[in-house]
């Protein structure tokens, strides 16, 4: 077992060099998603294979972001409820939770959903988080399991909050404007020591014609696509619900949107640059969801539906809830609701193998015309 850094100098200086030896080896250029690969997963080394605090509420524990299971257990209370209906739905006795994270929501699950779970999965790359669940977990040690990939078959719940924006995008740069304008795959090079931009013509485009007369730079995502097609091709029986912040494509490829949708997050401070304190802070770019439902449906898994994150957990009966809690705490889980914070750019999309019914997260406010 490889060792695990966590001193940042050294982490840093020696993530650096191995990400630089692969550039070299590639011939002096890596595509953004190699780099951002590389940066978040290389063993030992990258952001999510080191033990330094990721997931906290508060800066000064030494996290540098808060997730929504870390912010309130109402997050995963109601969750089960939709959990709960798509078991019985399906007829299985499994969940499958993608990147777990700090355990919050599996704890938050495990509690609510008591026997309806008789195996809960968790799916992680990386390993360097394992004895931190295990502990907060210890209680339902009977049921689970850890595995860093999936079985050629399985059925049963899969639950993903905030894994497709941890998963590695391709950038476009188009220089120009949309008629005269030549595309460009950006990557990543070295020069004097440190990792620089660089830019290749390129065949990709993003899946929709990009209007106006300016520079745009966007993602495309397919390693994504490529997760939501494992899981198609896997999933006898069972269903799907990745919850992460995004747009659908409209939105997503939007002319004024053209600066990208990149962001790393360090210390609760979000900046735009991922070349630099690499393997230190997270990165990540928002989902475009039309693409992941596409891709589902064109791997056999039907839509169940596409909705905010305030409408699903309101559907799913967050309020009388909230409304049993004291003040601050009350006032806390609000921000999984509210316009301004998690409720309207965070959405929840659902998917279904074998198995289709009115889930009970989109009763109100399905956007799933609007994909």
């Amino acid at each position: 077992m490889q060792a695990v850094t966590t001193e940042p100098t050294s982490l840093t200086t020696a993530l650096q060099t191995h990400i630089a030896q692969a550039i070299v080896a590639a011939g002096g250029w890596i595509g953004f998603d190699r780099f951002m690969a590389l940066a978040l997963y290389t063993p030992g080394l990258g952001y999510y294979a080191n033990d330094s605090t990721k997931f906290g509420a508060m800066p000064q524990s030494g996290s540098d972001f808060v997730t929504a299971p870390e912010l309130t257990p109402l997050f995963g209370q109601t969750l089960a409820l939709q959990v709960d209906e798509a078991l019985a739905q399906t007829g299985t006795h499994a969940v499958w939770e993608f990147g777990a994270g700090s355990g919050a929501l599996a704890l938050q699950l495990l509690d609510a959903l008591g026997d309806r779970v008789q195996r809960y999965t968790i799916v992680d790359l990386s390993g360097s988080l394992r004895a931190r669940q295990q502990a907060l977990l210890a209680r339902h040690a009977h049921k689970l399991q850890w595995v860093d990939a999936l079985p050629a078959q399985f059925e049963g719940v899969v639950v993903g909050n905030e894994v497709l924006d941890a998963m590695p995008v391709q950038l476009l740069a188009r220089h120009g404007g949309h008629e005269g304008g030549v595309w460009h795959e950006r990557g990543v090079a070295v020069h004097e020591g440190a990792f620089v931009w660089a830019d290749r013509p390129t065949d990709l485009r993003p899946p929709v014609e990009i209007e106006g007369p300016h520079d745009y730079l966007t993602e495309i995502h397919a390693q994504g696509e490529g997760f939501i097609r494992t899981l198609a091709d896997r999933l006898v029986r069972g269903a799907i619900f990745l919850l992460d912040y995004g747009f659908g494509e409209s939105e997503y490829y939007h002319p004024q949107r053209h600066m990208g949708t990149v962001m790393c997050h360090q210390g609760h401070l979000a900046d735009s640059d991922p070349l630099v304190a690499v393997g230190l802070k997270d990165i990540t770019a928002h989902v475009n969801f039309t693409a992941m439902a596409l891709a589902a449906q064109d791997a056999g898994l039907e839509v169940l539906g596409y909705t905010t994150q305030a409408h699903f957990l309101i559907n799913c009966g967050l309020l009388p809830r909230m409304e049993q809690l004291p003040q601050a705490q009350r006032a806390t889980a609000a921000k999984l609701i509210m316009e301004h914070e998690m409720g309207e750019l965070f959405k929840v999309l659902a998917l279904s193998k074998d198995t289709a019914w009115n889930a009970l997260g989109f009763v109100r406010g399905d956007r799933s015309h609007r994909l």
